[in-house]
């Protein structure tokens, strides 16, 4: 099993070694909190944290 990691530009969750939703190589396997977004455009939470696209997401990178 592949450890998930956060991409620290868009704070995506993946497995992957490219972020799926940035195509960003950067990422962490150190990560504080997940949140998941199933409908970005009526979540009040994705609105204030400026997430357009569904899916899960880290609070804090490092």
């Amino acid at each position: 099993m592949t450890k998930q990691k956060a991409c620290k530009i868009c704070n995506t969750i993946h497995e992957n070694e490219k972020c799926p939703n940035c195509d960003s190589k950067e990422s962490t396997e150190t990560f504080k909190g997940r949140i998941i977004i199933l409908n970005p455009e009526k979540s009040e939470i994705a609105q204030k944290l400026n997430l357009k696209n569904k899916g899960n997401f880290a609070i804090k990178t490092r």
